[in-house]
């Protein structure tokens, strides 16, 4: 895996707590030496549907933001009609940080960037939850009674556009868990991030170990088919904020 400037201050920005950065040599097949037991590499990998990683997962350089230069490679995070994770009527193919590192305290960063296409595109009529915590103190949706993305803070929707096909979406959380508020910086393309939102009140908590990187699709006994989203540029940080979409590697 990629090590990029762990908990070194940059000029112009923050200081990284944790990447999901892939390597070059990056294969998705590698997330499934995870488990309880044996916590390796960058992400956690249980919450997915009963076929192999490789009909969920996958990783290319044809996957990221063109602009990120932090990552070597992108990841398609898919779900589809066997997603269902523990029998749940939801479909869900989701990572969850490893680290031992304190996710949870002070001001951080959460940064992504997120796209989809035309080919196996999302189904608007079903409701998405995106880069989410455990208790939704703060997520992206996407679909179900509103047809746009949309950025929610306990459950208030607080920014939204429509989503596009082929698009990057950059996004950065600024959750302050001191003050119990969050905040939205998001851009689009190569575009630096800038401030949409201004820090709200929401019941900001977490484990370290709750923040789902990927989708959970409420089918509740529909047929929503396969979906690909795309995923770059994948960490948090402290401090000041990196508005570059190139990332704290550039």
């Amino acid at each position: 895996m990629k090590s990029v400037l762990f908990l070194i201050p940059l000029v112009h920005a923050g200081e990284v707590v944790w990447d999901g950065f892939f390597n070059s040599s990056f294969t998705a097949d590698q997330l499934d030496k995870w488990s309880w037991s044996n916590p390796v590499g960058p992400y956690q990998w249980y919450i997915h549907g009963s076929e192999a990683t490789a009909n969920y997962l996958e990783v290319s350089a044809d996957f990221k933001n063109p602009a990120d230069e932090s990552d070597e490679k992108g990841i398609r995070i898919s779900i589809d009609d066997t997603s269902s994770w523990n029998g749940q009527t939801m479909m869900r193919s989701e990572l969850i940080p490893q680290t031992d590192a304190d996710l949870g305290s002070g001001t951080l960063f959460y940064h992504f960037s997120l796209q989809s296409k035309e080919e196996n595109a999302p189904v608007a009529a079903l409701e998405h939850q995106i880069a989410f915590f455990e208790s939704h103190f703060t997520e992206l949706k996407y679909g179900g009674d509103e047809e746009t993305l949309r950025w929610l803070a306990d459950g208030k929707t607080q920014w939204s556009t429509d989503l596009v096909a082929g698009t990057w979406y950059n996004f950065a959380y600024e959750i302050d868990f001191s003050a119990k508020t969050v905040g939205l910086w998001t851009s689009t393309g190569a575009e630096a991030l800038k401030k949409v939102v201004e820090p709200v009140s929401a019941a900001t908590q977490t484990d370290s170990k709750d923040w789902h990187v990927g989708e959970l699709r409420l089918d509740n006994g529909q047929k929503g088919g396969k979906e690909d989203w795309f995923w770059s540029g994948v960490y948090i940080e402290k401090g000041e904020i990196t508005t570059a979409i190139a990332g704290p590697a550039a």
